[in-house]
């Protein structure tokens, strides 16, 4: 459960927040929330997201449906410590892309003072745990985990089922190239894909 309200406003200290969940489950659109939020109230608000990560626009955060806020592009985490100077409230989307040294740099954000929500995929399109997130979710004081809904059973999802041919762990897409399960759905897939790749090529 989140809760943004705190008992001692004397506390300097900030805190982290994770939003997490499988591909098309609204986790953007979350961080999005809660950073206008801040900004409505005149808090000093710095977003950042992975270079790397340029589908619907360069420089700006984005969710699937079209809603959007101004972001830094970043090439690695520690760029964040450098350029989070003098804010109240940081947002950093897509953060199983960055590199592991982003635990650190939301710890001492979060020791400076400053609230921290960070949004991400906590599941890879294998099923593992998605790089820094576990960690993240580990030292954050709030987790909220959000769901799609899956393309084949209606079901809650929170698997990225990937469709396209492609074993990068890596790859920006969208509905081409993912689609949210639900937990028996990606199995089901996962099972039917591995019995075609074992089936021999009909003499080839």
């Amino acid at each position: 459960m989140f809760l943004e309200n705190t008992v001692n406003h004397t506390e300097q200290f900030g805190w982290i927040e994770v939003i997490c969940g499988s591909m098309f489950s609204g986790k953007t659109e979350e961080l999005i929330r809660r950073l206008k939020r801040a900004q409505f109230a005149k808090q000093k608000v710095e977003i950042f997201k992975p270079a790397i990560d340029i589908r619907y626009d360069d420089e700006k955060v984005v969710s699937h449906d079209a809603n959007e806020i101004r972001s830094t592009p970043v090439p690695s985490s520690g760029n964040i410590r450098i350029l989070a100077t003098d804010v109240d409230v940081i947002g950093i989307d897509e953060a199983q892309f960055f590199d592991d040294e982003i635990v650190a740099v939301c710890n001492d954000l979060a020791n400076r003072g400053v609230r921290v929500i960070v949004a991400g995929l906590d599941m890879d399109f294998k099923g593992n745990p998605f790089g820094p997130m576990p960690a993240l979710m580990a030292t954050a004081e709030y987790v909220t985990k959000v769901h799609a809904v899956c393309t084949r059973t209606g079901n809650l999802a929170h698997y990225s089922h990937r469709t396209a041919a492609s074993e990068e762990l890596v790859l920006l897409g969208e509905t081409q190239e993912y689609e949210p399960l639900s937990r028996a759905a990606y199995f089901k897939a996962i099972k039917e894909e591995k019995k075609k790749k074992a089936e021999p090529n009909n003499g080839k």
